[in-house]
């Protein structure tokens, strides 16, 4: 008996029969595919970069000359127990220091609303009741105090009034120690620069106001028991330092300027020839003004004329020599002075000269401290001897109050620099002149901001949508399903695989 060909079904029936068409098929399909789309949609999700939380804090640097408003924000997650401050706003108050509006307390809060309303933009309406809002006064309230505590009373009276209207957390204003205002300073000079964090050595911070100066440093030979009063100790990043600090009071630019005066107005002259203004500067100034300081107050002459003729003649040697009566160096009980009496240990590290440091020998152009301190000297001389009318000429759209000063502003910081704080040729070169360090402004706010971040608890950190059990379980439950329904979508083809007809 010969074989028989089986002859395969037509193409038409094996359409028809097709197992992938079959409702079964279709349906494990859909909800293979619906599986597919909810494990990416998980991963997705579960992966997505979270958004950032910060918080927020505002400084009003309520200074001698003016006041300036600063905003700060950092991650709610705070790192080594001290959190990444930044400076994202800055806003300078128009008019005077708070300290002028003495006889109008009002004002010096009215001064403050510009700037404030700044600040409303500038926060997350969010997180406007939880950021803190302080406002530290520094040496013109110190010498506002010292001279009428009642006046200087109203004055944080209306500054409180004016401050309590916005909606942040007002925590107080409050008149810093000179000691506060240069260790902070010190703070945001090292921390600006990363050198705490990164292990690296210190640099010290000089601060030179209007109405006082600071040096801050740290010194392998001071350990704070000569001087206990200073003596700081900061814990950052894990580390404990001991800072020596030390302000002078009366020792910024503008009241050094009034004491230099002063002193060459002392027998009550009506012709006052200053040597730390250009020649051919002349102006009338008022005694009482001159002396309407506690700086100077106890030493007004007696028989002094209302008015004097200010002459400049512009040497620099013998502004320096005016300067240097200022300051006392020859009583000194303890190892080494800087001046007045104080003790200042020896001088170590770089360091960072900040506000009118900067400003003055940055109007001069002579921030490089690469160019040797004789050559600076020199400069001088010669900018000091140029006649006033060629700089007003040279410099038409400075201020003249600002203008006329220069000469004198950078001589006093010449001389503080190097016979009151001990630099010398070779060291001078280890001060920087710096404004800014990584877009924040150097001074004691960024530092006062930081220590205070310390004692605001950190947020809890947003967490992904599921904990990271719960993600692997439904991952592993969506692939196991995946497994499933890819198998029974083969069942169909079983049947068929199995009845395929042979050839004999």
């Amino acid at each position: 008996m010969s074989a028989q060909r089986v002859s395969p079904p037509p193409l038409s029936e094996m359409k028809e029969k097709n197992p992938w068409h079959t409702p079964v098929t279709i349906i494990i399909t859909v909800i293979g595919v619906i599986a597919i789309v909810a494990l990416v949609t998980v991963a997705v999700l579960q992966n997505r970069p979270l958004p950032q939380k910060y918080k927020y804090g505002i400084v009003l640097d309520a200074g001698s000359s003016h006041t300036a408003l600063y905003i700060y924000e950092w991650p709610a997650e705070k790192d080594n127990n001290t959190g990444r401050v930044e400076q994202t706003h800055f806003c300078k108050v128009k008019g005077p220091g708070i300290s002028s509006y003495a006889s109008a307390p009002v004002k010096a809060g009215e001064s403050l609303r510009l700037c404030m309303e700044e600040a409303k933009q500038w926060v997350p309406g969010k997180r406007h009741h939880q950021t803190p809002l302080y406002l530290g006064a520094t040496a013109g309230m110190r010498l506002l105090n010292m001279e009428s505590s009642s006046a200087s009373a109203k004055v944080f009276q209306a500054v409180e009034g004016a401050l309590q209207k916005f909606p942040f957390s007002y925590q107080g204003a409050r008149i810093l120690s000179g000691q506060d205002e240069g260790a902070f300073g010190w703070v945001t000079v090292n921390y600006l620069d990363e050198r705490l964090k990164q292990g690296l050595g210190t640099r010290g911070a000089l601060d030179l106001g209007g109405a006082s100066t600071q040096i801050s440093f740290v010194s392998d030979n001071y350990d704070g028991s000569e001087s206990p009063s200073n003596s700081v100790t900061f814990r950052l990043y894990g580390n404990d330092y001991n800072l020596y600090t030390h302000s002078f009071l009366c020792y910024g630019k503008d009241q050094a300027l009034r004491m230099t005066q002063a002193h060459q107005s002392q027998a009550g002259p009506a012709t006052v020839l200053d040597p730390c203004f250009h020649p051919g500067y002349t102006a009338t100034k008022n005694y009482s003004v001159l002396y309407d300081s506690p700086c100077v107050s106890d030493r007004k002459p007696k028989d002094a004329p209302d008015t004097f003729t200010h002459i400049g003649i512009g040497d620099f040697l013998q502004c320096q020599a005016a300067i240097k009566s200022v300051f006392n160096f020859t009583s000194c009980k303890y190892s080494r002075c800087s001046f007045n009496g104080v003790l200042q240990p020896l001088l170590q590290g770089p360091y960072g000269a900040f506000s009118a440091y900067y400003f003055v020998m940055n109007f001069l152009n002579l921030t490089d401290t690469s160019v040797p301190l004789e050559d600076v000297k020199e400069k001088l001389k010669r900018y000091c001897a140029i006649n006033w009318d060629q700089i007003m000429q040279q410099h038409p759209g400075v201020k003249l109050k600002y203008l006329a000063e220069y000469c004198f502003s950078s001589t006093y910081i010449l001389t503080l620099l190097t016979e009151g704080y001990n630099f010398t040729s070779e060291s001078y070169s280890d001060i920087k002149f710096i404004k800014k360090i990584k877009g924040s402004d150097a001074g004691w706010t960024l530092g006062y901001m930081l220590n205070l971040t310390n004692m605001i608890p950190a947020e809890a950190p947003d967490t992904p949508p599921l904990p990271h059990a719960g993600y692997v379980s439904i991952v592993s439950v969506i692939a196991v399903l995946l497994f499933i329904l890819f198998i029974a979508s083969l069942h169909p083809l079983w049947p068929r695989c199995s009845k395929q007809p042979q050839i004999v």
